[in-house]
């Protein structure tokens, strides 16, 4: 069995040994592929580190996370761009819309969103996209963006089934994390209704812990807890999440 965590900041700790210890817990957990999104130009750094201490396991992903959009966003989006060319990387992101913490910026958040969707489909990439507080407006530039060569995982999905069934119309994925642990996610009325070719999972580590240690920060290793509630919601053994869960981010990932 092999679980695939999507999204995760693993690498906000940067101490060796409890990177490692986190690590390790991943591997006893069976949770051996992490993708890790930055979220800013700072911490580009951070996810290269990991990425080239576990190369087989750790792959790293760029963008700009809409809260990262300040006065300056274009002059920082290019830096991060310019960071491509050391290593490979296998999606856009997180980028999106952020209107929970500051909506005055929402149009500089549309101008960068749409700014990273280019890049992406120029170097043939998916997106992997943050929305929260803003389906939307999202959903607005998805439509405006869609074609074959946009494609990607709509990050943490806490939405509806009529939400869900819009996001895999365009032909995305559907990240499925910690919430689905939770007594009043809602999740767990959806999932049921929805086939699992269209969903991977993730953590979103250090954030959305799931059951039993929520209120804890939270890690990669914890996946195992999400799969296991999305087998049980679903009606199918874990090992059936996990290898079509894993077998979708390779779709959407090219490894």
């Amino acid at each position: 069995m092999v679980l695939t965590d999507t999204h995760t900041h693993l690498y906000y700790e940067t101490d060796k040994q409890k990177r490692a210890g986190l690590m390790q817990r991943c591997f006893d957990n069976r949770v051996t592929r992490l993708f890790l999104p930055n979220v800013d130009i700072d911490s580009v750094e951070q996810v290269y580190d990991l990425t080239d201490s576990y190369p087989d396991n750790c792959f790293p992903m760029l963008g700009m996370h809409p809260c990262s959009v300040k006065d300056d966003w274009e002059k920082e989006l290019a830096a991060i761009q310019a960071m491509y060319g050391s290593h490979k990387i296998y999606a856009i992101g997180e980028i999106g819309i952020d209107l929970y913490w500051d909506k005055t910026t929402l149009p500089q958040q549309i101008q960068a969103f749409k700014q990273q969707i280019a890049w992406a489909k120029q170097l043939k990439l998916p997106i992997v996209i943050h929305c929260r507080d803003a389906f939307n407006e999202v959903f607005e530039v998805l439509e405006q963006e869609r074609g074959p060569d946009l494609r990607g995982i709509f990050h943490c999905f806490t939405g509806n089934l009529e939400q869900a069934q819009k996001v895999i119309s365009l032909g995305f994925y559907l990240g499925i994390g910690g919430v689905v642990t939770y007594k009043n996610g809602g999740l767990d009325k959806i999932l049921p209704q929805i086939d699992l070719s269209h969903i991977v999972l993730e953590t979103d580590s250090p954030y959305l812990t799931p059951v039993p240690h929520r209120g804890k920060p939270n890690e990669s290793s914890y996946l195992i807890y999400v799969a296991q509630r999305v087998a049980d919601v679903c009606q199918v053994s874990l090992d059936v999440v996990a290898d079509i869960t894993t077998a979708n981010s390779k779709l959407v990932f090219g490894v």
